[in-house]
Formats: C-alpha cells, sequence, structure tokens
C-alpha cells in the first residue's frame, strides 16, 4: 500500500504590517544589508543567523563606505565620526550637503566633492587633483 507523502515544507511566514513599511539596516555579523519590517526589535540574517538590534523607532539612520575597506556603515544620523567594525578605521561622518568646491588641476573645471575627500577626479579631463595643495603650473616647475 502506498504510503502518501506530506506536502512540501512552505516558507516561514513572515510578518509583515499592513502597509508593507519595511526599513534596513547592517547586519552585525556578516556586514549584508538587511531588510526588515517596520515595528521589528531584532532582525536575523539569513546568511549567517546573527540577530542584530534594531534602533528605536524615530532613530534616523545614515550610511557611509568605510574610508579604509569599504565596507558599508550604517550610523545614528548627527554622529560626527564612525568606527569601522572590520578594520577599526574611525571614518568622518558628515551630512549630504556637507560639500566643498575646488578647480581642476589640469582643466580649471569647477568641480564638488565631499568634504573630507583627499582627491576629486575630474570627469572633463580625468585629471586627479590633491584636496589642500595646490597644483603645481609650467612656471613654477620651470622657476624651481
Amino acid at each position: 500500500m502506498p504510503v502518501p507523502l506530506a506536502p512540501y515544507p512552505t516558507a516561514p511566514v513572515q510578518f509583515m504590517p499592513a502597509n508593507g513599511a519595511q526599513s534596513q539596516l547592517v547586519c552585525s555579523g556578516c556586514r549584508n544589508l538587511l531588510a526588515y519590517p517596520v515595528g521589528a526589535t531584532s532582525v536575523c540574517c539569513a546568511v549567517c543567523n546573527a540577530v542584530t538590534a534594531v534602533p528605536p523607532p524615530g532613530t534616523e539612520m545614515a550610511q557611509l563606505v568605510c574610508g579604509g575597506c569599504h565596507t558599508l556603515l550604517m550610523y545614528i544620523r548627527g554622529a560626527t565620526s564612525v568606527q569601522c567594525s572590520c578594520c577599526h578605521t574611525i571614518n568622518l561622518a558628515m551630512e549630504a550637503n556637507q560639500v566643498a568646491h575646488v578647480n581642476c588641476g589640469n582643466c580649471r573645471m569647477l568641480l564638488m566633492y565631499q568634504y573630507g575627500a583627499r582627491s576629486v577626479k575630474c570627469a572633463v579631463c580625468n585629471f586627479v587633483t590633491s584636496i589642500g595643495a595646490l597644483p603645481i603650473t609650467a612656471e613654477q616647475k620651470f622657476n624651481n
């Protein structure tokens, strides 16, 4: 007599608010970006199974890329610096509107860059201008 097969297991039902609102945070284990339903208090990563606590409601978060290891970091908006948990580099946390200007060292095009950058590459001539250093002109090279 044939044995009846059990139905295939279904994926676990995940809580989703009626409006479908979601937020994101960075996994405390593997640093992947995790999406979670608004109202959750913690999130379990499907990749590394680390449980990451969700910041309290109303806490505005911001993101930046670590200058040392290029890992995506998430931090509470308003912080002045963020230490990377991977390479321990201390990164300056600038607001999105904190930009500066410099003229390209080659074609003199006005360039805009994020405040704190060490250099900026011109999109017109591809010249890399160092920030904080004056470009050396041909006259200065021959006079020295």
